[in-house]
């Protein structure tokens, strides 16, 4: 194919994509914000911020992650034209992810009494535990907002989640200003307001959902089919074999950021800190690209139900075109803005010429971030996540975090040879999951 056949693929994909990558947008605007906002108060509550949200993220993705494996079901059935099945899927997914989030709350809760063992300067440590505590309190709601978020998506409805988070996007954007500062009336809480106000905007959000779905005719019968469903302990396990791996996948992935991080505070609280603000932009292109991999994942996931296997080849490849010209304009950004983009954060000097080195070395790691997260997303489709969950831990564990701690600590690299070893990482991960695609799409051929 050429690039003119191609664009009617790009076009299928980005309507699909758009909305999740808006919704992205705006999710990792509210953090950005969070940090020059948390930033502005200070150094220590920014590195305080860094290292709560850094221990949160391995609980919160793992979790997130288990409800990624209710859409290629549910897009499956969406192919078929079978709503009972949907409402089934739906019903029984739902169940157990409100399950996992309280017990996830649980034992995320207990992790506080060991963050003072990680080696982080104390004062950090101090500020960052009821931070972390108000975060844990959020996942519950979350993670039901992304029961549903994973439902509609499946289904090919991408805009009511998108419209969803803009909403309570602005919310917290706006509680954070006067929650931090003590605006209208309301005491300073300083770090503490920006978990205050994620929270509630967080609470916000599935009630919000359960309000459209009652309005929207088109959605009520797979509501209807979801009450009439009983609960199968097949459609269960399920549910847990692919959203389990997908979980684990993720947590491995940042697990070995958070323990990057970990390790920056090894050195410093402003390392942390301009790690903080390097990751943030990073963060910022890797959600966008999940929003063209959670495309990819529907238009697999739909050719995966119709046996097409043309059509999944071109949504993948389509994909991956986009993802590797957007983060090559990043990566070219990171490297023109260095010096800029840090001052939005803080006014602390250290932290800015730390920062300004980080996001050199993130410039590096762009395009494989994009590509991997996109062979992900299409993988998913496939409903393939237990060798991709092995895939990762190697690229990961084995790989990534033995060169971060070698680059920085033996060979004197300093807080650079972290990031390195996250270049490291990424790009293998890029590697092996692109020969295991075509593995899977050989085999779906046959």
């Amino acid at each position: 194919m050429n690039f003119s056949d191609y664009l009617p693929v790009y076009r299928k994909n980005l309507n699909l994509a758009i909305p999740v990558i808006l919704s992205q947008i705006g999710q990792v605007t509210v953090n950005l914000a969070d940090n020059m906002m948390v930033g502005h108060v200070g150094t220590t509550e920014l590195a305080a911020a860094s290292f709560a949200i850094n221990v949160f993220h391995v609980g919160m993705l793992f979790g997130l992650g288990i409800t990624f494996g209710l859409t290629p079901l549910v897009g499956q059935s969406f192919s078929s034209k079978n709503p009972a099945n949907i409402g089934s899927w739906f019903k029984n997914g739902v169940l157990i992810y409100f399950i996992t989030s309280i017990i996830l709350c649980t034992a995320m809760s207990s992790v506080v009494l060991f963050m003072n063992r990680l080696g982080q300067n104390e004062e950090v440590v101090r500020m960052a535990i009821p931070y972390y505590l108000i975060q844990v309190s959020s996942l519950i709601p979350l993670m039901l907002f992304f029961s549903v978020k994973q439902f509609f998506e499946g289904i090919g409805n991408t805009k009511i989640a998108m419209i969803i988070t803009i909403i309570t996007n602005v919310v917290n954007i706006g509680l954070n200003y006067i929650l931090i500062y003590g605006k209208l009336g309301f005491p300073v809480f300083g770090l503490n307001g920006a978990g205050y106000a994620t929270l509630i905007s967080r609470m916000i959000m599935p009630v919000l959902f359960v309000l459209i779905i009652m309005r929207r005719q088109d959605l009520k019968v797979y509501l209807s089919e979801a009450i009439h469903a009983g609960f199968e302990k097949i459609k269960i396990m399920r549910i847990l074999s692919i959203g389990l791996p997908i979980g684990l996948q993720l947590v491995i992935e940042v697990l070995s950021f958070s323990l990057g991080a970990i390790m920056l505070g090894w050195i410093s609280k402003e390392s942390l800190a301009g790690h903080q603000i390097a990751i943030s932009m990073a963060s910022m292109t890797y959600m966008i690209s999940v929003g063209l991999a959670t495309g990819t994942t529907i238009r697999v996931s739909h050719a995966v139900g119709e046996h097409d296997r043309n059509e999944l080849k071109h949504a993948v490849f389509a994909s991956l075109h986009i993802v590797i010209a957007f983060m090559s304009l990043m990566g070219i950004l990171f490297v023109l803005l260095r010096n800029q983009l840090p001052i939005l954060f803080t006014s602390d000097p250290a932290v800015i010429k730390i920062a300004t080195g980080l996001l050199i070395v993130g410039a590096f790691f762009q395009i494989s971030d994009g590509i991997q997260v996109v062979l992900l997303g299409a993988l998913r489709g496939m409903a393939d996540v237990r060798i991709p969950m092995f895939i990762a831990f190697f690229s990961y564990i084995i790989v990534s975090l033995p060169v971060s701690y070698l680059l920085a600590f033996v060979f004197h690299f300093g807080y650079s040879g972290i990031w390195i070893g996250f270049v490291f990482g990424l790009s293998t991960a890029a590697f092996l999951f692109s020969l295991r695609l075509k593995h899977q799409v050989r085999k779906f051929g046959h």
